[in-house]
C-alpha cells in the first residue's frame, strides 16, 4: 500500500501490560519506568508514584518526521482506572493523540475507551478523534463450555457510546493509511499458516442478536505498522488472534521489499494456542526480526521459548511503563 512514510523516530510507550517489571536490565533502547521516573526528577521512591498492571495492552505511539510529530493511541487495557492512572502517572500527553485505533472486539483491550476519550479532549486534544475500528468488533462474545453454555466476554463500548465521548468512529474491513501517512492500520489478516486457527471455542452473538455462532478466526482484529528510517517497519500486534506469523507475512506482503524490524504485542501462546509454540518460534526467526517484543497474552512458556530461541539480544519483554525507541532520538 503505497504512501507510508518513513518516519525519522518512533517511540512506544506501554500505558497498560499483564506485567510491572523495573529490575530487570534492558537493552539501550528500552526505558523502564522507574528510569522515567529518575529522568523527570522522582527521588523518592513511593508505590503511588508507579504504574499498575492489568491483563490488557494499550500503547502511545509517537512518531517523529523532521520537525512533524503524530501520535497514536492503540488499545486502552481492560478498566478506565488503571488507563487513567497509569498515564497520569506516567505524565503522558494525551492532548497530542491525533488518531486511535482498537485492534479487535475484546474488552481487555476496550475497557478504557471511554475514559481515554475524556482525557484526550480535556487535555486540549481534537474534538472528534478519528477512532479505527473493523464493524465486527461490536458483536457481544463468549467462550462456549463443554455443557454448552457460554463465559460471555463483557461489551466494548458501542459506537453511539465511542461518538459520544468525542470519537470520529471509522469501522472498516479495508486497510488505510493514518496519521498524514505516519503510519499503516491493516484490514482482514490473511489467514495462511496451517497451525493459526484463531481461538478454540470463541463464539460472538449473530446480527440479528438471538443466537451463538462460531467465531474462532476473529477476523476483525487488525494490526499498525510504521516504517522507520535505517530500521524498517515496526508492527504492533496486540492479541495475534490472527496468528503473529499471519500478521508478519501480511505485512511482509503488502511492503514487499521493506525489512520489518520488530513485533510488538501479544503473541497469544498462553492457553490453549500453547501447542502452536514450537511452530510460531521457528517460523518467527524467518522473517529477520531485529526486536521481539512480546507482552500480554504470550504467556511464560511462549516468552520462555522466544528467549530459548532468540536470547536476549532480540527478545525484550513487554512491562508497563517501558519506552521502546527506534530510531534516531
Amino acid at each position: 500500500m503505497a504512501g507510508l512514510l518513513e518516519v525519522d523516530s518512533a517511540e512506544v510507550t506501554i500505558l497498560v501490560d499483564n506485567v510491572t517489571d523495573n529490575l530487570s536490565s534492558t537493552p539501550a533502547f528500552v526505558e523502564t519506568e522507574l528510569s522515567r521516573l529518575a529522568r523527570r526528577g522522582v527521588n523518592l521512591i513511593s508505590w503511588t508514584c508507579m504504574c499498575c498492571a492489568a491483563h490488557g495492552l494499550s500503547c502511545l505511539v509517537t512518531l517523529r518526521r523532521g520537525s512533524e510529530t503524530r501520535t497514536l493511541l492503540f488499545d486502552t487495557g481492560p478498566v478506565e482506572e488503571v488507563f487513567a492512572l497509569n498515564v497520569q502517572r506516567l505524565g503522558v500527553d494525551l492532548g497530542k493523540v491525533g488518531a486511535i485505533v482498537l485492534s479487535h472486539g475484546h474488552s481487555d483491550h476496550a475497557g478504557g475507551m471511554l475514559r481515554a476519550l475524556d482525557l484526550i479532549r480535556a487535555a486540549g486534544g481534537p474534538s472528534a478523534v478519528p477512532f479505527y475500528t473493523h464493524p465486527d468488533m461490536f458483536r457481544q462474545r463468549g467462550s462456549k463450555r463443554p455443557d454448552g453454555s457460554f463465559l460471555v466476554m463483557e461489551d466494548v463500548p458501542q459506537p453511539r457510546a465511542l461518538a459520544l465521548h468525542g470519537a470520529d468512529v471509522v469501522a472498516t474491513r479495508d486497510p488505510a493509511l493514518i496519521l498524514d501517512g505516519f503510519a499503516w492500520v491493516s484490514g482482514e489478516v490473511p489467514r495462511v499458516t496451517a497451525y493459526e486457527t484463531g481461538l478454540p471455542g470463541q463464539h460472538r452473538r449473530t446480527e440479528d442478536g438471538d443466537a451463538w455462532e462460531p467465531d474462532e478466526l476473529l477476523m476483525d482484529e487488525r494490526c499498525v505498522a510504521f516504517n522507520v528510517k535505517g530500521k524498517g517497519l515496526v508492527v504492533l500486534s496486540a492479541c495475534s488472534h490472527a496468528g503473529v506469523i499471519n500478521v508478519l507475512t501480511h505485512v511482509r506482503d503488502v511492503y514487499e521489499g521493506t525489512p520489518l524490524h520488530a513485533v510488538m504485542g501479544g503473541l497469544h501462546l498462553s492457553g490453549t494456542n500453547e501447542r502452536i509454540i514450537p511452530e510460531t518460534v521457528r517460523d518467527l526467526g524467518t522473517f529477520g526480526l531485529a526486536t521481539i517484543a512480546a507482552g500480554h497474552c504470550t504467556g511464560w512458556r511462549g516468552m520462555a521459548a522466544l528467549m530459548n530461541a532468540f536470547g536476549d539480544q532480540c527478545l525484550a519483554p513487554l512491562a508497563v511503563g517501558k519506552t521502546m525507541r527506534f530510531g534516531a532520538v
